[in-house]
């Protein structure tokens, strides 16, 4: 198994100004102590499980290609991109682009969205449930068409356009991996099996039957079930001195047991780089042999 850490909580003690300086340290150190990704949530406000709306919150995909030149082998993603923030061509633009400048370790994390709030309050259109579905579908559609050989128009319900072009194509062959999260069983779990290289769950009781979910849609589709990669959300907490590393561990040795590739979580405490060493030193070494 291996672990990709995810930085949700950017409202650390020295603010703003060390901002910067303390986001590059973090995910150095967590590229240097074998986390296979890093990744940060795409929001504009806080979302309420971490904090209130107003507490820091920075674009993610100029803060990725930041955290490109500073780390050398962890992937990059977000965990994960509401289809309704960005026009598909601006997103795939943005996603090869992160692919290209860090030698080829992005990966577009992408669902149907849901915090209206922000939405509203930056004045984002925020379509029903059903349209942004739709939209999601129709977005991966595009996408792959842009990581494609193929350039010309694409012409769906919601977008059109008359030639996508995409040059310089991604590094990432065929294409950056396409991780689609959520757990909805009827429409996301069968986008992953249609679409998707990757799924991203929560780890919660009904896990192994989510799982089962996308099996059967993966045999619906004709597609190959061992081909997606299996990750899942679960927090690496620690314990400030590292006290709670036992109980992590054995957490992940039941993910693996399900049949989970990847476990992408934040740490508590951060950004203290104490615990994303122990974590490489401690926890990752375990997951690895999983």
């Amino acid at each position: 198994m291996k672990l990709g850490l995810q930085i949700p909580d950017l409202t650390w003690p020295k603010g703003a100004s060390s901002l910067g300086a303390d986001l590059a340290a973090v995910a150095r150190k967590a590229d240097e102590a074998g986390f296979d990704s890093v990744a940060l949530m795409d929001h504009f406000f806080q979302i309420s499980v971490v904090g209130p709306p107003e507490n820091d919150m920075i674009e993610a995909y100029t803060a990725l290609g930041f955290l490109a030149a500073h780390t050398e082998r962890a992937k990059l993603l977000t965990v994960v991109t509401g289809v309704h923030y960005r026009e598909p061509g601006l997103l795939a633009k943005a996603i090869t682009t992160l692919d290209v400048l860090s030698g080829g370790r992005a990966i577009l994390g992408i669902g149907a969205g849901w915090n209206e709030e922000e939405s509203r309050g930056l004045g984002f259109p925020f379509p029903s449930t059903a349209e942004r579905f739709e939209r999601l579908e129709e977005t991966l559609r595009y996408i792959r068409q842009m990581w494609s050989d193929d350039d010309g128009p694409f012409q769906g319900k919601h977008y059109q356009a008359d030639r996508l072009m995409n040059v310089p194509q991604a590094l990432s062959k065929p294409h950056p991996p396409i991780m689609i999260g959520g757990s909805g069983e009827k429409k996301t779990l069968r986008f992953v099996a249609k679409y998707g290289d990757m799924c991203n769950l929560f780890d919660g009781p009904d896990l192994e039957r989510k799982l089962d979910v996308l099996k059967q849609h993966c045999e619906n589709e004709g597609r190959d079930y061992a081909e997606i990669t299996k990750t899942v959300y679960h927090t690496f907490d620690i314990g400030p001195k590292g006290e709670k590393t036992g109980e992590l561990n054995d957490a992940l040795g039941k993910l693996a047991e399900l049949g989970v590739d990847v476990a992408i979580g934040s740490i508590p405490g951060l950004p203290d780089l104490d615990l994303v060493e122990k974590i490489g030193a401690e926890v990752i070494p375990v997951a690895e042999k999983l």
